[in-house]
């Protein structure tokens, strides 16, 4: 049988010896480690800038169409999802999971820029630091809510998809995206809608509870008419990736990076 090596290799002169990369690969790493994916990093910058504008621009607003009454963010905050259902079933929760800390990274740093902005004296020619204020107030409690529903929310609907998969072999894709998004939007919104807006004025325990309640089934239903694209995504990067990861050894703790 013909021998197989790496270009160049029998050029070298024959004291010297070929580098470890070239001839094996380490012994014990993890599965895909070294991987590297056309489209993994452009899903982590999408997922954190969907996660930003929804979370500082639409959350605090709430909408009436039609009689019902809902938070903005609802939207959009949804994309979120998908793409964590999308990074779980493609690459895996551990991968998954390390976009999910960019997320929470990204927050944090938004957290401090609004805090210290509000903070710094306005120029007596600038009228709006009131307006500012408002809009921006209260920031810290959207930011601490949103790393509170998205520490518990994002990680259970990744491990949920992630386990699910597994159960299925892999197959009956709705029922691991649909599945995962009920239990994961549950643990979110049990967590953010609280935390970031009780006791705040306009807020009553009420307002709460309906808006919360309101936008836990909005958010499940856009996953459910969703579920086409999510196949058609899902698919696409399958093919182009070459991968489909199962997590079979897999270290499901939230506070790791290792992928």
């Amino acid at each position: 049988m013909e021998s197989q090596h790496e270009p160049g290799l029998d050029r070298l002169p024959p004291t010297a010896e070929a580098p470890p990369s070239a001839t094996h690969r380490p012994t014990g790493l993890p599965k895909g480690y070294g991987r590297v994916y056309r489209y993994y990093d452009l899903i982590m910058a999408a997922f954190v800038t969907v996660l930003l504008c929804t979370n500082l621009i639409s959350a605090p607003k709430r909408v009436e169409l039609g009689g019902f009454v809902f938070g903005a963010g609802v939207l959009f905050f949804p994309i979120s999802y998908l793409f964590n259902d999308i990074l779980t079933e493609v690459y895996g929760y551990k991968r998954s999971r390390k976009v999910v800390w960019a997320g929470f990274g990204a927050l944090a740093f938004a957290a401090l820029v609004s805090q210290v902005v509000l903070a710094l004296p306005a120029a007596s020619s600038w009228p709006n630091q009131e307006i500012w204020e408002t809009v921006f107030g209260g920031t810290w409690r959207i930011i601490l809510a949103s790393m509170a529903g998205f520490f518990g929310g994002e990680f259970v609907n990744s491990y949920t998809l992630a386990k699910m998969k597994l159960w299925t072999g892999g197959r009956f894709l709705w029922t691991r995206t649909i599945g995962s998004t009920l239990t994961g939007e549950a643990v979110d919104s049990m967590l953010f809608y609280p935390i970031a807006f009780l006791g705040r004025p306009g807020w009553s325990l009420q307002d709460v509870v309906g808006v919360m309640i309101a936008n836990y089934l909005l958010k499940v239903g856009w996953e459910v008419v969703a579920t086409p694209v999510t196949y058609r995504v899902v698919g696409f990067l399958k093919r182009v990736e070459h991968e489909d990861y199962y997590d079979y050894d897999t270290n499901f703790t939230p506070f790791s990076l290792q992928t």
